[in-house]
């Protein structure tokens, strides 16, 4: 809020200058009238744009991308941790290894589900276990791997 009113406050100043400035008797070319109508008007009327920008959506771009690598780093993290669990992960296994909220550790095994790198099992007592296929064997698959050409 703070943004938006000194934005259209420093645009609404420099209107006001400009209209004194279109109503002055000085000459429009001489070097200090141009220089104040550069710091009375282009100026003002330049951060204020920039403060309004910023508060119509400018940064949103910025603020959409650091959100999609937050939910990247978050499902490396939770593959790597995937990995060392035997490809099995629940919501508490992620939510206590990484320390984040449970509803934000479920929206991002969802979204691993969605993209079918996981799958949703279910226990006899009804927990979600997200498998991640691939990783279940893979401690056991890499100690046994051999050089191409001896394969």
């Amino acid at each position: 809020m703070g943004k938006a009113l000194g934005g259209g406050g420093l645009v609404l100043l420099a209107f006001l200058m400009l209209s004194g400035f279109l109503r002055s008797h000085v000459n429009p070319w001489a070097p200090a009238t141009l220089i104040a109508l550069l710091v009375a008007v282009v100026l003002p009327l330049g951060v204020g744009i920039f403060l309004l920008a910023g508060v119509l959506g400018a940064g949103s771009k910025i603020d959409r991308r650091r959100e999609e690598l937050r939910h990247q780093t978050l499902q490396a993290e939770i593959l790597r941790l995937a990995a060392c669990h035997g490809g099995k992960l629940t919501v508490v296994e992620v939510t206590t290894e990484l320390a984040i909220d449970p509803k934000s550790a479920e929206e991002a095994l969802d979204a691993l589900a969605v993209r079918e790198s996981a799958e949703v099992e279910l226990t006899e007592s009804g927990i979600m276990v997200y498998a991640f296929r691939g990783l279940e064997h893979l401690k056991e698959e890499k100690a046994r791997s051999k050089r191409i050409l001896d394969a």
